[in-house]
């Protein structure tokens, strides 16, 4: 258990940070999660817009700190490659 008022406080501040990543990580998800619904269903148009819509969300994400950016580099590489073979 934390005895100093600064672990107290890192614990404190640990909590509302992983909810607040958490939430960030499920909205990227979601994003990603359109553009990979939109391929399956074979709809090049949607699935170009959910793109340029994760795009923003991917790189929001690396400067908050939630994905590496080479995490998000590779995720968006393989949803353009699935985009563009449609």
């Amino acid at each position: 258990m934390a005895n100093t008022p600064q672990a107290k406080k890192r614990i404190r501040r640990n909590e509302k940070r992983a909810e607040i990543n958490g939430a960030r990580m499920s909205r990227i998800r979601t994003f990603v999660k359109k553009v990979e619904l939109a391929c399956a269903d074979g709809d090049k148009t949607a699935a170009a817009e959910a793109l340029k819509a994760a795009q923003p969300e991917l790189a929001r994400g690396v400067a908050r700190g939630v994905l590496h950016k080479n995490t998000a580099s590779r995720k968006l590489s393989r949803l353009t490659k699935r985009v563009a073979g449609l």
